[in-house]
């Protein structure tokens, strides 16, 4: 048998590093290998085993004691030693219930080995595409309605078409690859798992428009996906799926990448551009847009790392089997980063049409501690948040539109009963507030604006008023910032409004937080019924507010508490009460 150990980013945070190091260092006489990221994060460290290509069993949350274990059972066969760490059949439902297009490689091939890419059929889409015109690359990608994953969805075939119409020989193909919405991390995984999907897609999008160089702008804070990018272009280039006169043909187009330096903003198109030419990361005025007027002001097409993933797969499989999944307006499947208060986090494909539900409580198995659901959301900082009463809402651009939210990138956070949605409406702000190009009035002065009220309420010094200040604020900043980043910046604040208006109501007028998360509007106190008189927690009292005498009730002055929580957390019998 095969050993092959998942290294990707969050297998590696959880130390598949030492697992291999471990297995390595017993000298097994099965293979051992790496793959990327399989998308079942919270089940990381993560060991297959293979008989030839196919998967006898999925070993989750391995450590280096389990080893030899590991060993024994490749070498001969008894997975009776490996039982303990098997992944249940619960857990298999996490990917079993998916359909995977632009993951489809991610956590099943070594992301280090092209003959890996090859042997599942990589390449064999450029290949049949180097025999098409431009103009039929681009029918076969707007009969599959594959709209950009960045977040607009946007046609991609309209793009692409009107870079090729674009007049001019110097064209330039671009991926944005700089995801930059907390919780997000989908374009990081396929680069660093299945990084040649990206190459060969990139390669039929600037055979389509024309492009001789192509160019992944990718942040900094991804040096694994660097890396194995890099690693990835090089065996292209030598078995001549890059470079001058690809596969033999009259095409010639390479690719280099650009690290940015992690500025949200070169999230959107012109400021990416901005920042590729070494000037400050600032939207443009369009038009013109780039497809007239890009990167050096030549014919552009920018397009993310999730949208290129797909194209291969639609090219080797006919536009008609991608728009044969989904919805009338939106096609094929989405990829979405689950996190937060959920079970089971990690990556998820799903078909357009699939509800948020059958995400969260049939992929993601649920909110965790299996508290009450609130909320999700969706698009990170430019997003919204959906509550429990649209939790059927299908993932479709306009039904989410509906909600208030976005489709986004695919950033999906889970928000549980415990969750301030005041607190997370500021979270969002003080992010798009410190993440602001400060190019236009409306974003660096209006989310400031938003962010200090945000602050005072939470703070306990909300006021009447506050709360329609922050809507006519939210919808001036929309229709006056210059880019989509600031136009979005308010959708955070006017759906917790929207559908959490009275955790608002609570914050100013009641000078409560329901959630128990803003500390200004906490009162800490001791239950005499539940009080043992241990001290434990008058010891850890960081400013000694609590007193009182051994075996008899302790109690806290509200005067001096600072409200940060470490009586509560050394209390063994629960008396601290927080109201």
């Amino acid at each position: 048998m095969k050993i092959i150990v998942g290294q990707g980013s969050c297998g590696l945070a959880a130390g598949a590093g030492k697992v291999y190091d471990a297995i390595a260092a017993l000298n097994p006489k099965a293979a051992l290998g790496i793959t990327g990221c399989i998308g079942m994060c919270y089940l990381e460290p993560i060991v297959d085993l293979y008989d030839g290509d196919k998967l006898v069993k999925r070993l989750v949350q391995v450590s280096e004691t389990d080893a030899e274990a590991i060993v024994k059972a490749a070498d001969t066969g008894d997975l009776e030693a490996v039982a303990n760490i098997a992944i249940s059949a619960d857990d298999e439902g996490f990917l079993s219930q998916q359909t995977r297009i632009a993951l489809r490689n991610c956590g099943v091939i070594d992301p280090t080995s092209i003959d890996a890419y090859i042997a599942k059929g990589g390449y064999e889409a450029l290949k049949k595409v180097l025999g098409m015109t431009g103009e039929e690359v681009i029918d076969q990608i707007k009969i599959s309605g594959l709209g950009g994953r960045g977040g607009a969805g946007f046609p991609t075939w309209f793009k692409w078409n009107a870079a090729r119409q674009s007049p001019g020989e110097e064209k330039y193909l671009i991926c944005n690859a700089d995801e930059g919405d907390p919780g997000a991390f989908m374009d990081r995984a396929v680069i660093e798992s299945d990084p040649h999907s990206l190459i060969e897609g990139m390669m039929i999008g600037a055979y389509a428009i024309g492009a001789k160089e192509a160019v992944v702008y990718v942040r900094a804070e991804y040096p694994l996906a660097i890396v194995r990018l890099e690693n990835a272009m090089a065996q292209a280039r030598e078995k001549g799926f890059l470079g001058e006169n690809i596969m033999g043909s009259s095409f010639s187009c390479d690719m280099r990448i650009k690290a940015g330096a992690g500025a949200f903003v070169c999230g959107e198109e012109t400021a990416l551009i901005e920042s590729l030419e070494g000037k400050r990361g600032m939207p443009r005025l369009k038009p013109p847009f780039p497809a007239q007027a890009g990167y050096w002001l030549k014919p552009s097409n920018i397009n993310n790392v999730e949208t290129f993933a797909n194209v291969a797969w639609i090219l080797l499989n006919g536009g008609e089997k991608f728009s044969a999944m989904g919805t009338e307006g939106s096609k094929g499947t989405k990829v979405f980063a689950l996190s937060g208060k959920i079970k089971r986090g990690g990556l998820v494909e799903v078909p357009m049409g699939t509800t948020l539900r059958q995400v969260i409580y049939n992929i993601g198995g649920g909110i965790r501690d299996d508290k009450q659901f609130k909320a999700v959301q969706l698009g990170g900082p430019s997003g919204g948040c959906v509550p429990a009463h649209l939790l059927d809402t299908i993932i479709d651009y306009k039904a989410l539109g509906a909600t208030g939210a976005i489709m986004g990138s695919g950033g999906m956070v889970v928000m549980d009963e415990t969750t301030c949605m005041v607190g997370i409406a500021k979270f969002f702000l003080d992010f798009t507030t410190k993440e602001s190009c400060g190019k236009c009035v409306h974003c660096r002065i209006g989310t400031k604006r938003l962010s200090e009220i945000l602050e005072r309420i939470v703070a306990g010094n909300g006021k009447d008023g506050d709360i329609e200040l922050l809507e006519e604020l939210c919808v001036t900043v929309k229709d006056g910032a210059l880019c989509g980043l600031g136009q979005t910046a308010p959708n955070p604040v006017l759906t917790t409004i929207r559908y959490f208006r009275n955790e608002y109501e609570d914050h100013i007028y009641n000078k409560k937080c329901t959630a128990k998360q803003c500390p200004a509007l906490l009162t800490y106190s001791i239950d005499a019924e539940k009080c043992i008189g241990c001290s434990l927690c008058a010891k850890k009292c960081p400013v000694g507010a609590i007193t009182g005498e051994l075996k008899k009730t302790y109690a806290i002055d509200p005067n001096v508490c600072i409200r940060c929580g470490a009586c509560i957390n050394s209390c063994r019998k629960g008396a601290v009460v927080v109201e």
